[in-house]
C-alpha cells in the first residue's frame, strides 16, 4: 500500500506540476500580450509625435514666408507714395532744366531696378485690356472703335509681387 501511495502521490505531484507549469505558461501568455499592446500604444504615439511634428515643422515653414511676404508687401506699400511723386516729378520735369530731369530719371531709374529685385511688378498702362480683379476703374468713356474695355488713362499705377496685388491701378475704361 504503501508503495501506491507513493505512486498516487508522484502522479498528484506531476499532476500539480503541470497545473502549476500552465498557469505559469498562461501569466507568461498574458505578460507578453501586455507587453506586445505596451509596445504598441507606445509605436503608435511615437508615430502621431514624429507625424505631428512634421506638420508642426511645415506649418512653422509656411508662416515664416507668410511674414516676411506681408513684411515685404507692408513695405513696398509705404514706398508707393515715393514712387508715384518720383513719377510726378518726371512728369513735370520738362519745364526744367536738362540736369534736374536727368537726376530724376536717375531716382526713376533706381527705384524700378530696386522694384525688379524684389519682384515687384507695375501694371495698368494705357491700352492694356482691363482685368476687374487687377483694376480699379473710377471713370468710363465711349468709344466707337473696334477695341473695347481697355484702359484709355493711368491715375494711378497699380503695383503687384509674384502675382499678389499690392495696389489695384486706377484707370479710366474705354467701352
Amino acid at each position: 500500500m504503501s508503495k501506491e501511495k507513493e505512486s498516487c502521490k508522484k502522479n498528484c505531484d506531476c499532476k500539480e506540476k503541470e497545473v502549476q507549469k500552465e498557469e505559469s505558461n498562461d501569466k507568461s501568455t498574458k505578460e507578453l500580450e501586455n507587453v506586445k499592446s505596451e509596445l504598441s500604444k507606445t509605436k503608435e504615439m511615437f508615430l502621431r509625435t514624429a507625424a505631428e511634428y512634421d506638420n508642426f515643422r511645415k506649418r512653422s515653414e509656411k508662416e515664416k514666408e507668410s511674414i516676411y511676404s506681408d513684411a515685404l508687401c507692408f513695405t513696398i506699400m509705404n514706398i508707393l507714395p515715393l514712387a508715384d511723386s518720383i513719377d510726378a516729378a518726371v512728369k513735370s520735369a520738362k519745364n526744367f532744366g536738362e540736369e534736374y530731369k536727368k537726376g530724376i530719371e536717375l531716382l526713376k531709374e533706381q527705384l524700378n531696378k530696386s522694384f525688379e529685385n524684389l519682384n515687384v511688378e507695375s501694371f495698368g498702362n494705357i491700352g492694356e485690356d482691363f482685368d476687374p480683379n487687377i483694376h480699379n476703374a473710377i471713370s468710363h468713356k465711349e468709344n466707337d472703335g473696334e477695341k473695347q474695355n481697355f484702359i484709355s488713362e493711368v491715375f494711378q499705377k497699380g503695383y503687384k509681387i509674384n502675382q499678389k496685388v499690392i495696389r489695384h491701378a486706377m484707370v479710366e475704361v474705354t467701352n
